[in-house]
């Protein structure tokens, strides 16, 4: 029994970290400037990345979270960090 005891109060833990660290809305769209502007000096002059950051919609799921735009999926977070992904690939 302390052994299951044990591995529930770490499980709890690890959740309760999750839903701390979850990524906002501020930190995906900066992200998501961010990695524009990297891979597209041209688009990150134009402020592309800006206007795709503001125009991508925020999804919580309390231990992790996404953005997305037009029906697809640009970034998701969890555990305070954000990873954009790459726009080339295909649904």
């Amino acid at each position: 029994m302390p052994k299951l005891l044990a591995s529930a109060v770490v499980i709890g833990a690890l959740v309760a970290l999750a839903v701390a660290l979850n990524p906002g809305p501020e930190a995906h769209r900066e992200k998501i400037r961010e990695v524009v502007a990297q891979r597209s000096p041209v688009a990150g002059l134009f402020g592309l990345g800006a206007l795709t950051a503001f125009t991508s919609t925020y999804h919580p799921l309390a231990v992790a979270s996404y953005t997305t735009t037009n029906g697809r999926t640009l970034s998701i977070g969890a555990f305070g960090t954000v990873f954009v992904l790459d726009p080339a690939t295909p649904d």
